[in-house]
């Protein structure tokens, strides 16, 4: 009774007024922005906002792992598909993958790993989703989309979990037989992240379909940069439904709807194609005029209707976990593989140029990127395996997945330079090139993804107590709102207060007390990150409090907070993958190496969050007990850079573990790569031969040979050496005729007697 007592008088001095005045502060929150936070499950990030996670949880998280049955699909069918594509005829002759590829892709079921046995799908995990995926795309860009998007956000997985039984007896066996080709229709000319502002319209009416009158949709959008647009045979249409008449009696207005629709339906036109950077994957514009649909191809029937975003929400809360990661790990440990051998093989002033410490540098990051990305990627599935639809991690994962992705291969153009440049089929990084500003923008453009979604979605559907605050203020009781929100709040309040403690112990110590899990290899990292949750925790409590509403406004400061939550994830991911891995010795640098920068980003992001809070006090409060000696800051140690460098420049198991699974050529006598890595074989096992001509001071193998510095075998050695550089350091160069016949007849050198002068003369002479 006293503490009811209690309750009460708290509720009526406190935390009525606190709910007044959160009420008139609190934006308002659209139904898509609702539908967004409500979408997907909270997992890790969870754990994160509350300052304390249990690393142990983390590390009992069962690994990604393949069946067998997948691995052999990776062995069969995934090889060969690789070895038939060549992304350079794809993009410069063809335009599209060839007949057979996409005969193959159809035959072997890529367009339905993920839609059950039961419907004539291969069934496979999300793991086994991502490998696919990863692997292809190292292969061709062009084929991993391709691969890609029938298994993602598209009709096939918005069936599994919104379709009728109907619907999905009928559409998912042919999906996974690959007579029906998928896509999506979401992005129109005024509708790009905005979902809000789409202008595709579908309004009730009755109309005639197969020569009866039916209650049905009345269509008229205009869509595009839509993937596998302009080869689909049935699309997933988003748009926003209207009801003039209210014959569905549920008012006018009913919001964003899905139709499936048959691209051979009356009033639909596609088949032109976009060229996203010149990639010529299948991409293009869809359009419908008057077209009438029946009621029953609203995705999930009737009853659907006006869910659409919702769906959109959930279905992109575990696909933006897999496709762009995916793609992103292939291209990191791709980047970090082949440049790691190319500066080998390369020599410049007569030394090879990963020798140079500046090179060396690069090539660090470069392993550290590859290692990371990949960790990231495989905790990621592995929660999905286990049923995790995490929204607020795979906004981490697209953003995070790709910018190191772009940011490896703008290292690996630089180091391999006028390789790089020179497009032509022995150009191995040009496609991948290409593609870098289409994952950044697809899926939630990157800076959107950065500044409003990481921590403006975390915040609330991550923090323990944020959601439920939110709900009790707009809750239509109001006595009913401002009980919840008096239990919320106070429970808030204790935690917040709980975590300024744990933060002052951890800050003042500089985190040696901190909590790492038991038996772990490195626990003084384990440590570092424990510090910096409870530092994160706190100062987003501090950022909430003292904004409110105003946060979503403050979007550098928004931002800043997203890095801390998403460096915390990617980091704790590869602490996981090193304990999973075995703890191997000679992966500790790297691990460290990643740890250093991490901490480095995790420093730049609290500095910039303390420096430009609004609130100095409140600012200057949390670095009193975060940080009282300043956020700290560090850098990986040059000794540490060369060391991680040192994995990328010689063949070893290591280095097949960091970057693993990547398509090399194998099967392709002519593919640049194979011939990469064939002259990296050779130039190491001829360190011996050639230590021997520098200690002897001649370059000249032959001359070397005729002193009898060298064997005959020796000279035969290095003659194969040499013929194996010079064909990976070659680069492509084409007849005039091929490039340009308008440049070739105009700037053709002419010989003398054959120009307009002579011409002239000969028509004067006629």
């Amino acid at each position: 009774m006293v503490t009811m007592a209690l309750r009460a008088i708290r509720t009526k001095l406190l935390s009525r007024p606190i709910f007044n005045w959160a009420a008139r502060a609190m934006p308002p929150i659209s139904e898509t922005e609702r539908d967004a936070i409500e979408a997907g499950s909270v997992w890790w990030d969870g754990e994160l906002f509350t300052g304390n996670p249990d690393w142990g949880r983390l590390l009992a998280m069962p690994p990604a792992r393949l069946t067998e049955e997948e691995q052999a699909f990776m062995d069969g069918p995934v090889r060969e598909l690789c070895r038939m594509v060549d992304d350079w005829t794809i993009a410069w002759r063809d335009r599209d993958l060839p007949p057979e590829v996409w005969r193959f892709m159809r035959e072997q079921r890529f367009f339905g790993m993920i839609i059950p046995k039961r419907y004539g799908g291969l069934g496979f995990s999300n793991t086994m989703h991502s490998e696919v995926v990863r692997t292809v795309s190292s292969a061709s860009v062009v084929a991993g989309v391709t691969v890609m998007v029938p298994n993602s956000l598209g009709p096939g997985e918005l069936l599994m979990h919104f379709g009728t039984d109907a619907q999905r007896g009928y559409w998912l066996p042919r999906l996974a037989e690959g007579s029906e080709i998928p896509c999506f229709g979401l992005t129109s000319a005024d509708a790009g992240s905005d979902a809000a502002a789409m202008t595709d319209i579908g309004v009730v009416e009755h109309g005639l379909h197969e020569g009866r009158e039916v209650l049905g949709i009345r269509l008229n959008f205009h869509k595009r940069y839509i993937t596998l647009g302009p080869i689909a045979t049935v699309m997933g249409l988003a748009f926003k439904l209207e009801d003039p008449q209210n014959l569905l009696g549920r008012g006018q207005d009913l919001g964003i709807t899905v139709a499936l629709l048959p691209t051979a339906t009356p009033g639909v036109t596609h088949g032109e194609r976009h060229l996203p950077q010149m990639t010529h994957f299948q991409n293009g514009p869809l359009r419908g005029e008057n077209v009438f649909i029946p009621m029953d191809w609203v995705l999930g029937g009737e009853e659907r209707v006006g869910e659409g975003w919702k769906m959109l929400m959930t279905a992109l809360a575990a696909g933006r976990g897999i496709s762009l990661p995916s793609q992103s790990a292939a291209g990191a440990c791709l980047c970090a593989r082949a440049t790691g051998a190319y500066a080998r093989v390369r020599s410049q002033f007569h030394v090879p140029i990963g020798l140079f410490e500046g090179i060396r540098l690069q090539l660090a990051d470069l392993a550290a990127n590859a290692y990371l990305v990949d960790a990231a990627r495989r905790l990621t599935v592995a929660a999905l395996d286990q049923g995790h639809k995490p929204s607020v991690i795979s906004a981490i994962m697209k953003y995070h997945a790709t910018e190191r992705m772009r940011r490896s291969v703008e290292k690996a153009m630089d180091i391999h330079g006028g390789k790089a440049i020179i497009d032509g089929p022995r150009n191995y990084l040009g496609g991948l090139y290409r593609s870098v500003p289409i994952g950044i923008t697809v899926e939630g453009a990157n800076i959107l993804t950065r500044n409003l979604m990481i921590f403006g979605q975390g915040a609330i559907r991550s923090h323990p107590f944020m959601l439920k605050e939110m709900l009790a203020l707009v809750e239509p009781d109001k006595a009913k709102g401002l009980e919840a929100f008096d239990e919320s709040f106070w429970a808030h309040a204790g935690h917040a207060v709980k975590n300024a403690f744990r933060a002052f112990g951890r800050g003042w110590t500089g985190g040696r007390f901190a909590p790492a899990p038991s038996g772990v290899g490195l626990p003084h990292h384990w440590q570092m990150l424990s510090r910096h949750a409870a530092a994160f925790a706190l100062v987003s409590d501090i950022a909430l409090l003292t904004l409110g509403g105003d946060l979503k406004r403050k979007e550098m400061l928004s931002a800043r907070l997203g890095d801390i939550l998403a460096e915390l994830y990617l980091l704790g991911a590869a602490l996981k993958r090193y304990e999973d891995e075995g703890r191997m010795a000679e992966d500790q640098p790297i691990v460290d190496y990643i740890m250093a920068q991490g901490a480095d980003r995790l420093g730049t992001a609290f500095q910039g969050v303390l420096a430009n809070l609004p609130a100095r006090a409140a600012a200057h409060l949390v670095g009193f007990i975060a940080f009282p000696f300043g956020v700290p800051r560090s850098e990986p140690s040059d000794r540490l850079a060369n060391q991680v460098a040192e994995i990328l420049l010689a063949p070893s198991a290591q280095r097949d573990r960091l970057t693993p699974g990547l398509y090399g050529g194998e099967g392709r006598p002519d593919h640049p790569l194979a011939h990469l890595e064939e002259a990296f074989r050779l130039i190491v096992a001829a360190e011996p031969v050639e230590k021997k001509l520098r200690e002897a001071k001649i370059r000249d193998p032959e001359e070397a040979y005729r002193r009898g510095v060298i064997s005959d075998g020796e000279r035969d050695q290095l003659a194969r050496l040499k013929q194996a550089v010079d064909r990976v350091v070659a680069v492509d160069a084409f007849p005039m005729d091929d490039v340009s016949p308008l440049a070739a007849q105009h700037h053709r050198p002419q010989a003398p007697g054959t120009g307009a002068l002579a011409m002239g003369r000969r028509e004067a002479a006629e």
